[in-house]
């Protein structure tokens, strides 16, 4: 059993480990001897529980199909789609119908080759799961394969965001499965894992909570483009990979100054001053950063009462909740624009000029409050949103809200989160989007300006007058009118309490000095990274 087999072997030595890492040698990842693995071992940010990939947009579910999963298109570093599984692809000169064609030797972890016929029932299964894959579906006519080894998408009208969707990089991601495994009823989970990535997933070995593991394949072939991003090159230089679920961060920090782990993917500032000071760590801020954002659920008392939600969103400061959850100045940035200030899109129109209690207060007179409770969901066991249900908590309790804060580890809270119960069967007020920034920049994939209702995002707003907006942006060609689309929808989002910006922040993983070639632009993979 290695050190990290369980957290108490971990804790055990955390002490003696920091107390003895500067004179004695560090553990290597296990490789070293004939016929052993090079294994690379990490901390990511959540426990993996979910393993069907396109029934959450939990970015740990996501992270772990782009290493057992391929894309048609990938996002390269400059968020430019770029073919991956296809090999090329044709539109037809009134911009109706795409023809792709796959890259020969595509095959997944069980030995089948790659079709066609997987694309499309990937494809047919995934978009009706994803709010811009919806777009698509809706704008098109027919989705069929030619051969084995080429699919034809035909729209009813141009639509310009065709690559783009299949390169989207935020959950639920447009991964290939084989056939046999999404063509199931709509309401059962995906629970095999088949891909055709560049790891595959050892189901013998996965303890949600404890570890998950993976090893190269050796089937997959890389395309020759260097890694960029998403896209390019998956080369993987190590035979096994271990995911390792410790929730304390510095349980985590203390492994990897100690060199039992090499790769960390999220660092909190505290632990950044420790590890600042570490020469053989490098700390790496990624090129994209996260937003926090408040869900507040319209199905359920008090928060189905519009001035009601009006009174919260008066009530917020984002300084205190970044101060609260991530604490260094250097890495935060207060943002009111809902599609994130490094967008494009980024506006500040509708947003409330700043904190106001006593507007807070009023509000919810004039809104009938009687004390209906509120009922806030914490991920106790998820460092990156451990602040967020205290700080809401004192705040309501000092407008005059009855407020119940219910404790859960984060998987648990994404499947309650999911349920659209009242209260009283186990329903729930307010939940939390941690969102990287790469999935808010755009009205056509910003999940908290979904006005679907029940069919859409959780929390579940609904507005037709939302809706019309997000059409008519993605139809528009103009950017000065697209602007004027964003603003009127910012202002709707706001006026009806969508969710709430509580601020942005960089994010920084950490990696010992002997990895090397780490790609972590938008998200950190595991493909191109060495091992010396």
């Amino acid at each position: 059993m290695t050190l990290l087999s369980t957290r108490r072997g971990i804790m055990q030595t955390t002490l003696a480990g920091m107390a003895t890492a500067a004179v004695a040698p560090l553990p290597r990842a296990q490789a070293q001897g004939t016929g052993q693995k090079r294994t690379l071992k990490a901390v990511m940010h959540a426990t993996l529980g979910v393993l069907d990939p396109y029934a959450t947009t939990a970015y740990i579910t996501r992270n772990h199909g782009y290493l057992v999963y391929d894309t048609l298109f990938a996002m390269d570093d400059q968020m430019r789609p770029q073919p991956q599984m296809v090999r090329d692809w044709t539109l037809s000169d009134d911009k109706l119908t795409y023809t792709f064609r796959l890259r020969p030797g595509l095959v997944f972890h069980d030995g089948a080759p790659v079709t066609a016929a997987d694309c499309v029932a990937s494809l047919t299964r995934w978009w009706k799961r994803d709010l811009m894959g919806t777009r698509l579906m809706n704008a098109t006519q027919t989705l069929e394969a030619v051969d084995a080894q080429s699919f034809r998408l035909v729209l009813k009208h141009p639509y310009g965001l065709v690559l783009e969707t299949l390169g989207k990089p935020g959950g639920p991601v447009p991964f290939i499965l084989p056939a046999r495994l999404v063509q199931i009823p709509e309401d059962q989970r995906i629970t095999e894992v088949v891909g055709s990535g560049p790891f595959r997933f050892i189901a013998g070995e996965y303890r949600s909570g404890d570890r998950v593991v993976y090893e190269k394949f050796e089937g997959y072939v890389p395309r020759q483009e260097p890694a960029s991003g998403l896209a390019g090159g998956k080369v993987v230089h190590f035979d096994r990979l271990e995911w390792l679920e410790i929730s304390d961060v510095q349980t985590a920090a203390s492994a990897l100054q100690t060199g039992e782990i090499q790769v960390m993917e999220n660092v909190s500032a505290e632990m950044m001053e420790l590890l600042k000071r570490d020469r053989r760590v490098v700390l790496r801020p990624r090129g994209i950063g996260n937003s926090l954002l408040m869900r507040l659920n319209w199905l359920n008392a008090p928060f189905d009462n519009k001035l009601v939600r009006q009174a919260v969103l008066n009530a917020v400061s984002q300084p205190d909740y970044l101060a609260a959850q991530v604490g260094d100045d250097s890495l935060t940035q207060p943002c009111k624009a809902f599609f994130t200030c490094a967008s494009p899109y980024a506006t500040d129109v509708g947003a409330p000029a700043g904190q106001n209690l006593d507007r807070a207060r009023q509000l919810l007179k004039e809104g009938g409050y009687n004390g209906e409770k509120v009922v806030i969901l914490h991920p106790a066991d998820l460092a990156s949103g451990s602040a967020l249900a205290p700080v809401t908590e004192q705040l309501l309790k000092s407008i005059g809200m009855n407020v119940q804060v219910d404790s859960m580890d984060w998987n648990s809270l994404l499947a309650r989160r999911a349920r659209p119960a009242p209260i009283a069967e186990g329903g729930w007020s307010i939940a939390w989007g941690i969102w990287s920034d790469l999935d808010l920049m755009s009205p056509i994939i910003n999940l908290n300006v979904d006005g679907r209702g029940r069919r859409g995002y959780v929390g579940w707003a609904e507005s037709a007058e939302m809706e019309k907006l997000r059409d008519a942006f993605a139809l528009e060609p103009d950017q000065g009118k697209q602007m004027q689309l964003v603003e009127q929808m910012q202002r709707l989002a706001y006026d009806d309490v969508f969710a709430i910006p509580l601020g942005s922040y960089k994010v920084v993983s950490a990696h010992r000095d002997s990895v090397k070639d780490v790609v972590a632009h938008q998200l950190i993979v595991f493909w191109n990274m060495k091992m010396t």
